[in-house]
């Protein structure tokens, strides 16, 4: 091995004493580096630190924060919050104002580190929701569901006027929906759902009910569209509101209409005094039976020209497929269902019970200035088209008894 150069080799020392012996060697210092002293080393080295610094303050930060978003909250019972349209801040804020939270900032501070889109609506927060438990609630929208209830057998202005009414809805409608376009139902919307969304719902919904319907309609029936169907349903629809009589009262129409007999639906003739727009608020008067309009049934022979209502499901599907009977006519029975026959003389023995029970009825009720409530319809057999045609009234019989 070589031997290192001359100028390497460290000086020897020799102690002046023993003392000095044993003392410990001196190094020579370590040479000076210029670039340790850089001011570019000493400004990254500054960076670095602040880095160092920042991550470690980032997540204490994380840490808490997290634990705070995860926290329960404030709310001490449940509470309903209607959240409109605006901003992250604006929601923060009423939140915090309805007291579901209590920190506005860390609550927008989560909410655009998740890059979330908060929905609009009316929602229900449970007590103690945790600030996590309201940002899933409001980016998943689950907000409250109201129900729409449309009865059966409404006009159209009518189901206007109700959803008119409506505190959920919002916005007004352009115009009255046609006759019979609009499907009965109960619809869940949200609060601030607009009117016309609900009414474009309806629409849809009866397209689609009476496209299936149509679709197994009974191959005989004397209909030719699916807008006749409507109209015969509508009518079923105003005369019974029992479940076990549609397809029966739909079979005394058909039959009817098979014979060119008038349909004679007291319901026809309210709709063509009150154009749609209800009832009315008495009973029809005999005069009323005898005046001519599009729609009254004892002036008309066949369907009338549009729908007196907006019928049901259960109303489309009975006048589809009817009860097939012999029955031409049925009165009410007084316990809100009605009686049928297939004879005109069965149909008068009914209407005299029906009278007794009218009888019965104005004797024991408490003396009223109000309207008199209408009665139900008395089917009564008419002149057809033709002399020959079946169902004619035979020589000298009396005149099918009226209401009044």
């Amino acid at each position: 091995m070589d031997a290192a150069p001359e100028s390497e080799e460290r000086p020897i020392i020799h102690p002046k004493s023993p003392r000095q012996a044993l003392m410990a060697e001196m190094l020579p210092p370590p040479p000076y580096s210029r670039r340790a002293r850089h001011p570019i080393v000493v400004i990254g080295n500054a960076i670095l630190t602040a880095i160092v610094l920042l991550i470690i303050a980032g997540g204490a930060g994380f840490y808490f924060g997290k634990q705070r978003y995860e926290t329960p909250g404030p709310l001490d019972r449940e509470r309903t919050v209607v959240i409109p349209r605006g901003g992250i801040r604006d929601t923060a804020d009423l939140l915090r104002r309805e007291g579901v939270i209590d920190q506005a900032a860390l609550f927008v501070g989560a909410a655009t580190l998740l890059r979330v889109e908060i929905k609009a609506g009316e929602y229900l927060f449970e007590r103690n929701a945790s600030m996590r438990d309201v940002l899933d609630t409001l980016v998943q929208g689950q907000a409250i569901q109201h129900q729409v209830t449309i009865a059966e057998g409404l006009t159209s202005e009518q189901i206007v006027q109700k959803l008119m009414e409506s505190e959920v809805l919002t916005g007004a409608l352009r115009e009255i929906p046609r006759e019979g376009t609009l499907l009965p139902e109960t619809y869940k919307v949200t609060r601030g759902t607009t009117r016309e969304q609900v009414v474009a719902r309806m629409a849809n919904a009866q397209k689609r009910i009476l496209q299936e319907v149509w679709d197994r309609r009974a191959p005989d029936l004397p209909v030719k569209s699916a807008e006749e169907l409507v109209v015969l349903a509508s009518i079923v629809e105003k005369e019974t509101g029992k479940a076990d009589e549609r397809s029966r009262v739909a079979g005394v129409f058909v039959n009817r209409l098979n014979r060119r007999m008038r349909l004679e639906s007291d319901p026809t003739i309210v709709y063509g005094l009150v154009a749609g727009k209800g009832t009315l608020g008495r009973g029809i008067l005999q005069s009323e039976k005898a005046q001519a309009t599009p729609y009254n049934t004892y002036v008309i022979y066949g369907l009338p020209p549009g729908p007196i209502a907006n019928p049901g499901r259960a109303s489309l599907e009975a006048a589809a497929n009817p009860s097939r009977t012999r029955d031409y006519y049925f009165v009410a029975d007084g316990t809100g269902g009605h009686v049928f026959a297939e004879t005109y003389d069965q149909h008068l023995k009914n209407v005299a019970r029906w009278r007794e029970v009218e009888r019965e009825r104005r004797d024991t009720a408490p003396v009223s200035t109000g309207a008199p409530v209408p009665t139900a319809s008395e089917f009564a057999p008419t002149p057809t088209l033709s002399p020959n045609a079946p169902g004619r009234t035979k020589q000298g019989q009396r005149p099918p008894p009226r209401t009044q």
